[in-house]
């Protein structure tokens, strides 16, 4: 957040600086800068950057940073767009697809808050935990590798796949693995190939709202099956399946965003029973399990690992325990359905970059990869401990129903009454953005709740001050609805 905050404002300074300089001038030197303004490099290099996409500023390898030329005094026509309107929507009742797809349940946690803002919606590690050198030296690495940066195997390359497969266990073999770009993409592939437009998909009540999006993009009904502290309900299951005579059901039974629920062990074979009489696919979503919590104990493997009959496509990635950008991910699966799988992903993105793929090899396979797992699993239990302590302290009146031993937030209740969309509003007057309940359901919510996540913040001190804001947030509520208050 500093980092960015520091960019930005350098920018600013330079941009209101530029008119001192004659178009073509020349702006002082990178470290000339760095000097002046007692930033990084990086901080530099990153504000010339947003100058020059803006257009004003040109920057030239050796030579340094020029303003930019004036652009012409006659600019284009407008134009009129209105015409789109008609050509989007057109037949649209037709349409089995939605032709309009709504991506706030994704962008919520894409999108940067303002500087100074504590991120308690962030879905990815801070840039602090992130394994930044380890990464670099991976890719410096698979640069130099021989064919790097040829044409790879459309299913990925034949390293990689046995490494995700070793990693799933099982009777799981690099025969049915498929590289992907990262757990987003795979989950998209898995639902187009499983299920047509139209028909229900079984979802987990609360659940992730991107998967939701991605279901409803394919033109799917998610249709929910309501989640508890051992993780989704079979009784329920079972139910859902009849119903709807739905041919999928997607869950996460390691850590479940949001509620931080395993999958209890009596519960396992039942879900895979379950969906085998109803001739129905599982979709494991294993999105968090290399970030475990250093107190969490041993972990249950995934579910692909025990089903001998294709039950499971399993989903899983490196983005979590890495960065945003390390896009690489996993589709396993056993069966027809794996050649339906990579035919989608064929047509959709022909492969992951091999550059990309190579490095993820030299990242899992380098002594820094273990390091940074037990690294994050001793902070992330650190940041969850000081989270939930916090918040008895500070907000008593939020109920936290279970403190999960991996991933990176809390799903808290709020007292009956209170409007999320009001304290997620006041909390990001105060300072702290936080993530509302709803958009987890795909229908009615039974309570009012918040997600608050712990991994996308500077520290332990950040969570204190996120935490303190919150209680001015409430405080406002209390004021202005009496909604919020210590109970």
């Amino acid at each position: 957040m500093q980092e960015r905050s520091s960019v930005g404002e350098l920018a600013n300074q330079l941009r209101r600086e530029l008119n001192r300089y004659s178009p073509g001038g020349k702006l002082p030197s990178s470290r000339a800068l760095v000097e002046r303004f007692r930033v990084s490099p990086v901080t530099v290099s990153r504000a010339l950057g947003q100058l020059a996409a803006e257009g004003l500023v040109v920057t030239r390898p050796g030579a340094g940073a020029f303003r930019a030329e004036p652009r012409g005094a006659t600019t284009a026509p407008a134009g009129d767009t209105s015409w789109q309107e008609v050509a989007l929507s057109a037949d649209g009742a037709a349409d089995l697809v939605p032709r309009s797809v709504d991506a706030s349940g994704v962008t919520v946690s894409l999108a940067a808050p303002p500087p100074g803002v504590v991120e308690f919606n962030g879905g990815y590690l801070h840039p602090a935990l992130q394994p930044e050198r380890a990464m670099a030296a991976a890719l410096s690495r698979a640069g130099r590798r021989p064919g790097a940066w040829g044409r790879p195997p459309m299913e990925g390359l034949p390293e990689l796949r046995e490494w995700f497969a070793r990693s799933i266990g099982g009777g799981v073999t690099a025969a049915g693995v498929l590289v992907a770009a990262g757990g987003q993409s795979a989950l998209t592939t898995a639902l187009r190939a499983l299920a047509p437009p139209g028909a229900p998909v079984l979802v987990e009540s609360p659940t992730y709202p991107g998967m939701l999006a991605i279901a409803r993009a394919a033109g799917l009904r998610p249709v929910p099956v309501p989640v508890d502290a051992d993780g989704v309900k079979p009784a329920l299951l079972a139910d859902a399946f009849r119903a709807t005579g739905a041919r999928v059901f997607v869950c996460q039974p390691l850590f479940q965003n949001p509620t931080g629920a395993v999958l209890a062990p009596e519960r396992r074979g039942e879900v895979l029973r379950i969906a085998r009489e109803a001739g129905a696919f599982v979709v494991e979503d294993d999105f968090v399990r290399r970030l475990v919590h250093e107190d969490s104990g041993p972990l249950p493997s995934p579910l692909a690992a025990d089903d001998p009959d294709g039950v499971v496509v399993h989903v899983c990635s490196l983005t979590k325990a890495t960065s945003p950008s390390f896009r690489v991910s996993a589709l396993a699966a056993h069966g027809p359905v794996l050649e339906r799988l990579r035919a989608i992903q064929v047509v959709d993105t022909f492969f992951v970059p091999r550059p990309l793929q190579e490095a993820a090899l030299e990242l899992v396979g380098s002594p820094a990869w273990p390091r940074h797992l037990r690294a994050i699993s001793t902070e992330l239990k650190l940041r969850r401990d000081t989270m939930t302590a916090a918040l008895r302290l500070d907000l008593p009146e939020l109920s936290l129903p279970h403190i999960p031993s991996g991933g990176y937030h809390l799903w808290l209740r709020l007292p009956d009454g209170t409007d999320e969309g009001v304290l997620t509003a006041a909390a990001l007057r105060a300072g702290v953005a936080i993530t509302p309940g709803r958009p987890y359901f795909s229908a009615e919510s039974p309570a009012p709740q918040v997600r608050l996540s712990f991994a996308a913040v500077a520290g332990t001190g950040e969570i204190g001050e996120g935490v303190r804001r919150l209680r001015t947030a409430c405080d406002e509520m209390l004021q202005g609805t009496g909604t919020v208050g210590v109970h």
